[in-house]
């Protein structure tokens, strides 16, 4: 696991990237936002959504919170898009509950890679930090403990490459020194 700095996770060369969703999967609704569900729609094209319209007439309710589901990645490099609808955050300080809901995000999208069985690689972006307001050190915590415990209890998973995606300086920071702790044996 390692901290990538990079400002676009639409150009990762990866099996799938991670998307902050919103509970309807179809993409952020102000166009040229600059969210993260906003660029990989952009990124992917417009079969992106009609992908996810067709999970959600399926499914018949909005994505909760916690849960992932799969497309393909369309024009992305990375063949495959998670989708992940983070918990959001009011406050400064998330609830138990929300630690939870943020936890089960990462689980979900690395059970949902595990089931597709080709995926080795996945980006994942620093869900609900942004505009779902979840304080990004206390995020990176949750990221970097759900994902070790995870691969710890899955040796025989096919993925085997986890990338934390970051947007800025500051978060990159956060997830070095975070990733410091548990790899020094926490």
């Amino acid at each position: 696991m390692l901290p990538y700095s990079c400002k676009d996770i639409t150009t990762l060369q990866v099996d799938a990237i991670v998307n902050a969703a919103n509970s309807q999967l179809l993409g952020c609704f102000h166009p040229f936002h600059k969210c993260i569900d906003n660029a990989i729609h952009s990124a992917a094209g417009p079969r992106l959504r009609e992908a996810c319209h067709q999970l959600m007439l399926r499914q018949g309710h909005t994505e909760p919170t916690g849960q992932a589901k799969i497309t393909p990645g369309f024009f992305l490099p990375a063949k495959y898009v998670i989708h992940t609808v983070g918990p959001i955050v009011a406050h400064l300080t998330p609830t138990p509950l929300q630690e939870e809901q943020l936890a089960s995000c990462y689980k979900s999208c690395l059970e949902v890679a595990h089931a597709k069985g080709d995926i080795q690689s996945i980006a994942f972006c620093c869900i609900s930090t942004g505009v779902f307001g979840y304080p990004p050190a206390l995020a990176a915590k949750v990221a970097i403990r759900t994902v070790y415990n995870w691969v710890a209890a899955h040796p025989e998973s096919p993925v085997q490459k986890v990338i934390f995606n970051v947007f800025s300086d500051a978060d990159y920071q956060i997830y070095q020194k975070e990733l410091a702790v548990w790899n020094s044996g926490n």
